[in-house]
């Protein structure tokens, strides 16, 4: 037998007109515009309106001038073609081959590569240590610090690079005096050379490193710190283990800014060495294509090596990003 509820009628829920309409063949009515959930990508192109006045300058002034560069670098361009003595032939390759044909080009790439990554590591390790000393000091000699730094960051990098030349000349310097080290000359030999210009370079860049790492450190939240230090962690294990892997993003920026600063220095090198130092012993890339552009008048081998710094300082960045993505880590 069934029970008087089994045979009641059951209640239907209403449905919904345009479930209704889709069921019965027709077409389902439209929304309203302005209502409903965005489509994906809708607002893509907002963004890009903000930046349009940007990327209209900056194309303005790198891609055009980097076109430039590619170009004349294709060209036999020299005195004779700028006077308009001779007319402008094209010759493909022709730069590059010269250019890697030449010993010195070499020699002066690998100076460039040592001297560049010495000076990104020293100025990563002092900008670090001093950005963690800013954390423990008081407010008064952080103070006295920072604007020490700001102050020698601000300094043109021509200034800085005087006043290292006066502070190790030979006869009137005062560090000579100090250490008694005589009459010794800093720029006569090819290292000394390369360390006094290391020492303005760091000098002149640690500062950003220093600032950027410490506000990256003062929004590292204050119990992840306390923990680690409570388990017994030393202040070293803090910084490998728990500091630095959450300041990741921001050390990849330093860097990577650190390698272009340091792989295209030009002004600390000519004014410290005079050009390039005794036979050109100090030349980097920056120099040696001022010297083939300016000083031999050979403009497309200068911007020849040009592209290849460029080239060069393209494929670091790549592969930095590309090894720190392969490790997931979060730019």
């Amino acid at each position: 037998m069934t029970s008087p509820t089994d045979r009641a009628p059951r209640a239907r829920t209403p449905m919904r007109p345009e479930t209704a309409l889709t069921a019965a063949g027709g077409a389902a009515p439209r929304r309203a515009p302005g209502r409903g959930p965005r489509r994906a990508g809708q607002g893509g192109r907002t963004p890009w309106l903000y930046l349009a006045p940007a990327l209209v300058v900056l194309g303005g002034l790198l891609v055009y001038p980097i076109y430039q560069l590619g170009l004349i670098s294709f060209l036999e361009y020299t005195q004779a073609q700028v006077s308009g003595g001779q007319p402008t032939t094209f010759q493909g390759f022709g730069n590059y081959a010269t250019l890697f044909r030449d010993g010195q080009f070499w020699q002066v790439l690998l100076a460039t590569v040592l001297f560049a990554a010495a000076c990104v590591v020293t100025t990563l390790g002092l900008g670090c240590a001093l950005a963690v000393l800013l954390t423990r000091v008081r407010a008064l000699p952080r103070l006295a610090l920072m604007l020490a730094a700001l102050g020698a960051w601000a300094t043109p990098a021509i200034t800085g690079s005087t006043v290292f030349v006066f502070l190790f000349d030979p006869d009137y310097g005062p560090v000579n005096r100090v250490f008694g080290l005589g009459d010794f000359s800093w720029t006569y030999g090819r290292y000394s050379a390369f360390t006094l210009v290391l020492l303005e370079v760091v000098w002149c860049s640690f500062p950003f490193v220093m600032v950027t790492v410490y506000a990256g450190i003062k929004a590292i939240p204050g119990e992840v710190l306390e923990a680690a230090s409570l388990d017994g962690a030393s202040q070293w294990r803090i910084w490998r283990s728990v500091t630095a892997p959450m300041l990741r993003p921001i050390l990849v920026v330093v860097t990577i800014q650190s390698i272009i600063w340091d792989f295209k220095v030009f002004t600390q090198i000519y004014v410290m060495t005079n050009g390039g130092g005794i036979a050109g012993q100090n030349l980097v890339l920056n120099v040696y294509a001022y010297q083939k552009a300016f000083a031999s008048s050979q403009y497309s081998l200068g911007s020849a090596i040009g592209v290849v710094m460029l080239l060069i300082l393209l494929a670091v960045t790549l592969v930095y990003l590309r090894l720190l993505r392969r490790r997931g880590e979060e730019l």
